[in-house]
């Protein structure tokens, strides 16, 4: 017999927001956000691409207001970010 268990978001910690982030350097600066980046709390996976952006992070977070501040003041305060595009993920 299964014992029937009832989690609540809480308690299991359930994310309910995902985005992706393009992000755009400044010249020879790719490394150096790659590696803030990964010190981020709240990144899933930080890589580095090829073609218009060169970097692309994948956040989650329990809402899309979390996501944001995490963008706004985590990622937008890392020298040598230019620019970044949000996708948020439907």
């Amino acid at each position: 017999m299964i014992d029937e268990v009832n989690f609540s978001r809480k308690e299991v910690n359930l994310v309910s927001a995902k985005a992706f982030v393009l992000i755009e350097t400044a010249v020879g600066k790719t490394k150096e956000v790659v590696s803030a980046l990964k010190k981020t709390e709240g990144l899933n996976s930080v890589d580095t691409v090829t073609g218009p952006y060169d970097i692309i992070a994948v956040v989650e977070a329990e809402d899309l207001n979390k996501i944001g501040d995490l963008i706004t003041g985590k990622i937008h305060a890392i020298e040598g970010i230019s620019r970044t595009v949000t996708c948020l993920v439907v």
